[in-house]
């Protein structure tokens, strides 16, 4: 009897375990079913501010969701004023709208050394690359950048001078922002408030924080011979619990805002998020960086010693729809991140291993194997439990010949070409050493470099950076840091690598094409 009794006892939990997974399931769908209610909703009614108006275009290009913030902000000022707006991306603008529309406001990042991000790279291979007239067209542009690169603004100078030459006409000068610089971003709310007689109504909105707590933290790579890397665990304050702003989807970012040094003013950083809200905490996966001083970077150094369990932390989610799964979550996933770029591929395969979804392959790089591991008693878990169908952990000193990622993709050739005609969708995450700089030309290689731009077209090709400062419209001003994933500095051949490393603080590289990156 008591053996049956037992038996009960584990059916009835089991039943409501079930039940309970089914409410949290229920719960995120109908978030996001509510959102893309508010979303359809909010396209239409920017449309239709002024019945009969013409819509003003605000278009994005996004590589970390930054731009499109700032973008929808500046849509949501606009409608409230009661402009007629339509927001969207600016690989949604081809020639022919670009034709029928005469009022346009551009908010553009620059990925790498110049290049267009991801979701604007179709409308600088296509639209740009046409000599259409563009004298009808009243625009301004907004050009997101860091001047510690060669190429400062490069793809928003690069819209800005074409838009030009096809006889566009500013609505105001160009706005530069020099990684976040509050100044630019009130200048182009200045300048906003003039073309459109908003005189400072309705207000700019800033973003809301919530003190979430220290809940757990752990050394996961103790002897290794490169910088400690902390699993880091964020709690959500009670009254968040279960609500919309403790709910993200994998592939989101965790924004937090980090308390100055004495004299220095806070700073905002974005981390990509390791856990999935099913966790009901948010993981972090944090490299303590190191300043040449040898003093510990600020938000990390505070994040993996200063601050005390228990302590807490502002932060807030950020949306990162252009490394979600969206359409890709039915599809097979290729994930491919090293270091602490791993963090945005576990929330994926946590996520996927919760729907049971397949199949994946992981390729991930690290220096030892007996010492930078990262994650890897689940990873091996996963792998036997079929969440991964394939494992690939690339330790570059483990060998005479030093090597990464992109060379196992090479070896893999025959095996991604499959994958590709199977309908796999490519994530990369992270970049240490130019990891995704090497990755995307060992994908051209293998795939074909239209191929690979077929796929990005399509949102099969997503990269993301980790670790970068993001600071949000009119916010306290930010101190400087470098985006692991997309901030590279190369040098010209024949270039000295002295000549080729930009201003005082950074540490000597070795060799051209080398990564530079300031403490986090």
């Amino acid at each position: 009897m008591s053996g049956d009794f037992g038996m009960a006892q584990r059916a009835v939990m089991a039943a409501l375990l079930v039940a309970l997974y089914g409410a949290l399931c229920g719960a995120i769908w109908w978030r996001e079913a509510r959102r893309r209610r508010q979303a359809r909703a909010e396209a239409e009614s920017l449309a239709t501010a002024q019945e009969g108006a013409q819509p003003l275009l605000v278009a994005y290009a996004s590589q970390t969701s930054q731009a499109e913030e700032l973008a929808r902000e500046t849509a949501r000022v606009l409608h409230a004023a009661g402009e007629p707006v339509q927001l969207c991306a600016l690989d949604a603008v081809d020639a022919g709208r670009l034709r029928d529309i005469r009022r346009a406001l551009f908010v553009a990042s620059t990925y790498g050394e110049g290049d267009a991000p991801d979701n604007a790279a179709r409308f600088q291979s296509t639209v740009m690359a046409a000599g259409a007239g563009l004298a009808h067209l009243q625009y301004a542009v907004l050009a997101l950048g860091d001047r510690q690169y060669g190429r400062f603004c490069g793809f928003g100078r690069a819209l800005d001078e074409w838009l030009q030459a096809r006889g566009a006409r500013q609505w105001f000068p160009r706005v530069e922002v020099d990684n976040g610089a509050p100044a630019a971003l009130e200048a182009w709310r200045r300048h906003l408030d003039d073309a459109f007689l908003l005189e400072g109504e309705p207000a700019w909105q800033a973003p809301v924080y919530a003190p979430w707590t220290l809940a757990a933290r752990r050394h996961l790579n103790p002897g290794s011979a490169g910088a400690p890397v902390f699993h880091i665990e964020l709690a959500p304050p009670p009254e968040l619990a279960g609500r919309p702003g403790a709910l993200w989807e994998s592939g989101d970012l965790a924004q937090v805002r980090v308390p100055g040094a004495p004299g220095e003013p806070e700073a905002l950083r974005d981390y990509s998020i390791a856990s999935i809200a099913g966790d009901g905490r948010v993981h972090l996966l944090v490299r303590r960086a190191v300043r040449p001083d040898g003093t510990p970077g600020l938000a990390s150094g505070w994040l993996t010693a200063g601050l005390d369990v228990g302590g807490t932390v502002a932060l807030r989610l950020r949306a990162h729809r252009s490394f979600r799964l969206e359409g890709n979550a039915g599809r097979p996933l290729v994930l491919v991140g090293n270091g602490t770029g791993l963090a945005g591929l576990r929330g994926h395969l946590r996520a996927r291993a919760r729907a049971g979804a397949g199949p994946n392959w992981l390729v991930f790089g690290e220096r030892q194997a007996a010492h930078d591991a990262l994650y890897g008693d689940e990873l091996q878990r996963w792998l036997a439990q079929g969440v991964l169908q394939r494992l690939d952990r690339v330790f570059s000193r483990d060998q005479a010949r030093r090597l990464y990622v992109q060379d196992r993709l090479r070896e893999a050739g025959g095996e991604l070409h499959r994958w590709a005609q199977q309908g796999a969708a490519f994530y990369v995450c992270g970049s240490l050493q130019g990891m995704a700089q090497g990755v995307d030309e060992a994908l051209r290689d293998v795939l074909g470099a239209p191929a690979l731009e077929a796929l990005a077209a399509e949102g099969r090709y997503r990269r993301t950076c980790t670790d970068g400062a993001y600071p949000w419209l009119f916010a306290v001003r930010q101190i400087r840091t470098i985006c692991i994933s997309s901030k590279i500095v190369y040098c010209d051949p024949g270039e000295t690598a002295r000549r080729a490393v930009p201003g005082p603080g950074h540490p000597t590289r070795p060799r051209c094409g080398t990564p530079l990156r300031r403490p986090a």
